[in-house]
C-alpha cells in the first residue's frame, strides 16, 4: 500500500511484498517463489545444529527440564515476505523472518531464504539478525536483502533498543553473508510520521476487519485518525525512545452501527492506554 502501513496495538508491521513469477511466452512455466503457506510447513537450518520443521508456522522443542514449561520454539513472523531474485539465476526466492525463543524475555530474529529446486523447496541460507531487533522496513535491492532496523546501541538496555540502522545481506556460499551496517539515527516519534497507519490487529492475534478502516496519522506532537465511524484527535508525546503518551483525546459525534461503534470504543480505549510502540520483530 503506497503511503499506508498497518498498526496493531502499536506493534507496527512491515507490509509484505508478494510477486509471482509469470509464464513467459506460454511455453515454459517459470518456478514460482515459495509461498508463505508452503513455508509454514518447511524445514529451516542454521538456527540449531539440527533443522527445525514448522507445523502451521511454528516449531517447539522438548522442555529444558522434564515437566517444565520453558522450551525452545521457532516460528514465522507474521505479515512479512520479500520476493525477488537473490542469486542471479532469474528465479525468485522468498525471504522470511523467523523468531526464536528459549522461554525467557529475549526473542532472537533470523532472516531465512527459500528457493525452489524443481518441485522441492531449497533452503538457501539463514542468518541471525539479533536479539530483540525490530524491523521498520525491508526491500531487495541489487540482489541484496536490506533491512531498516531498530537495534540496541551504546548504552541501551536489551529491552529498549533505540539505534536506527540499515543492514544488508547477500547470498554467499551456502549461506547469507552480512555486509556493512549504516547507522541512521535514534528512534523517536518522528519515525511514525508520514504514512497513514491502518489497524490490522487489536491486541495479539485479534484481527479486525478492514471495513471500515481504523487509521492513525502522526504529525509532530499531534495524532488524527478514524475510529471506523468518527474522526478523533489527540496530543502525543514521547520523552524517551519508544515511549508514547496521549492526552486531550476527542472525537466527532456521529452515530453508526452498534458493531462499528463497539469496535471504535474498544480501539480508542486501547489507544488512550498505550504507553509504548515498537516495530515488527
Amino acid at each position: 500500500m503506497t503511503g499506508r502501513r498497518s498498526v496493531a496495538s502499536f506493534v507496527i508491521f512491515v507490509a509484505a511484498a508478494a510477486t509471482l513469477a509469470c509464464d513467459r511466452g506460454g511455453a515454459i512455466e517459470e518456478p514460482v517463489a515459495p509461498s508463505l503457506e508452503e513455508l509454514s510447513s518447511a524445514a529451516f537450518t542454521g538456527i540449531y545444529d539440527e533443522a527445525v520443521t514448522l507445523v502451521e508456522g511454528r516449531w517447539e522443542g522438548e522442555p529444558f527440564v522434564e515437566g517444565g514449561a520453558s522450551r525452545p520454539s521457532v516460528g514465522l513472523v507474521d505479515h512479512f515476505a520479500l520476493i525477488g531474485d537473490l542469486d542471479g539465476d532469474d528465479r525468485e526466492e522468498t525471504t522470511v523472518l523467523l523468531w526464536e525463543s528459549l522461554g525467557g524475555s529475549g526473542t532472537r530474529l533470523y532472516l531465512a531464504v527459500m528457493g525452489r529446486n524443481q518441485d522441492d523447496l531449497q533452503d538457501l541460507g539463514t542468518a541471525l539478525v539479533g536479539d530483540r531487533v525490530q524491523v521498520r522496513g525491508a526491500r531487495i535491492a541489487d540482489s541484496r536483502i536490506e533491512l531498516d532496523v531498530v537495534q540496541a546501541g551504546p548504552g541501551d538496555a536489551m529491552c529498549c533498543p533505540s539505534q536506527l540502522a540499515t543492514r544488508g545481506w547477500a547470498l554467499g556460499e551456502g549461506n547469507l553473508v552480512e555486509g556493512e551496517t549504516t547507522i541512521t539515527g535514534t528512534l523517536s516519534l518522528d519515525n511514525l510520521g508520514g504514512p497513514e497507519w491502518v489497524l490490522s490487529e487489536l491486541g495479539w492475534d485479534e484481527s479486525v476487519s478492514d471495513v471500515p478502516e481504523i487509521t492513525i496519522s502522526f504529525d509532530d506532537d499531534k495524532v488524527t485518525g478514524s475510529g471506523g465511524c468518527n474522526r478523533y484527535f489527540a496530543a502525543v508525546a514521547g520523552n524517551i525512545p519508544g515511549e508514547l503518551v496521549f492526552s486531550g483525546m476527542g472525537t466527532t459525534r456521529m452515530a453508526c452501527q452498534e458493531s462499528t461503534m463497539g469496535l471504535e470504543r474498544h480501539y480508542l480505549k486501547t489507544l488512550a492506554g498505550a504507553s509504548s510502540y515498537s516495530f515488527l520483530g
